[in-house]
């Protein structure tokens, strides 16, 4: 089995959708805790308009923080999501070490997410990308809603593999399918990432499932299957994009963790930390969160004690 890779995108992708905004010294903790855990790829937050996602208010202030001496762990990367040339600036200025845009196969989704078509979005995607790894940063390209959407149904796969050449005629060589809406499952995955890999043996793919429908996990694994390196999460499956039809959490890092590490790899990684962490961002925001492994424990934890 090749590398696999966690990309925790909690502070981003879970936290946009929550009314309650966290403090940046809140999210100072949780993102050491996460690197104290393991992970390799944390992602900071979004270069978004604050007024539109005031939960990313502080993004550029949280990467100046991580990028003084002695603040980021080892070799853990910061990713930083940017939808447009601005963003792009800015986390140019703040220190990002790996840029994560993309385009959406779907129209509908384009426009509210963006403002823009999926050609003119294509077109300006690409050319950033060009831009920031000429800068020497690198870049995961995504394609979201590429295996449906809440507003326009089903996504023809010739849509997705569209913006997939526009990628590959750029050099980008990191590229992710985002399922936006949770309507992936895992036969619709594994079909669709054996075709990119088909284009390029040598891309290294990404995945982002939703778990609207309960398949998160399993599209996961069928991911895995078929050869995806870089797996998406949020601690204690937070998180939904507000701009879908029906916004829903992401695969629960602990859950994911767990499951990965039951079939023999990313041992390395801290399982105990993450659900720490888990119960602590759901004793902040006072509620039940979705992951299971935070209220159940792992397998391992409960055999140690039966023992």
């Amino acid at each position: 089995m090749k590398e696999i890779i966690l990309h925790e995108v909690g502070l981003r992708d879970g936290l946009q959708v929550e009314k309650t905004v966290v403090p940046m010294e809140q999210k100072i903790k949780w993102v050491d805790a996460l690197m104290e855990a393991g992970v390799k790829i944390i992602q900071l937050g979004s270069f978004v308009n604050p007024q539109k996602v005031p939960q990313m208010g502080d993004t550029d202030s949280l990467f100046t923080y991580y990028s003084q001496p002695g603040k980021k762990q080892g070799d853990v990367i910061l990713s930083g999501l940017v939808l447009n040339e601005k963003g792009l600036e800015r986390g140019m200025a703040c220190g990002v070490d790996m840029f994560c845009m993309g385009v959406s196969a779907s129209e509908t989704h384009s426009m509210k997410n963006t403002g823009m078509s999926t050609t003119e979005a294509s077109q300006r995607i690409t050319a950033m990308a060009k831009n920031a790894m000429a800068a020497g940063k690198r870049v995961q390209a995504s394609v979201q809603s590429a295996f449906g959407c809440g507003f326009d149904g089903p996504i023809p796969e010739e849509n997705v593999f569209k913006i997939i050449e526009k990628y590959l005629e750029a050099g980008v060589k990191n590229i992710s399918l985002a399922d936006t809406s949770g309507h992936a499952y895992p036969l619709q995955v594994e079909r669709l990432f054996t075709k990119i890999l088909s284009m390029d043996s040598s891309l290294e793919l990404a995945c982002h499932f939703h778990n609207t429908y309960g398949l998160g996990l399993a599209n996961c694994f069928s991911a895995l299957k078929s050869g995806v390196k870089y797996y998406e999460s949020a601690f204690g499956g937070l998180g939904g994009c507000p701009f879908t039809k029906l916004p829903s959490g992401n695969v629960s890092t602990e859950d994911l963790v767990h499951s990965i590490q039951r079939s023999g790899m990313w041992l390395d990684m801290n399982l105990e930390k993450l659900i720490e962490l888990a119960k602590d961002v759901s004793r902040f925001f006072d509620r039940e969160l979705p992951g299971f492994v935070m209220k159940s424990g792992s397998i391992v934890h409960f055999k140690k004690k039966e023992q």
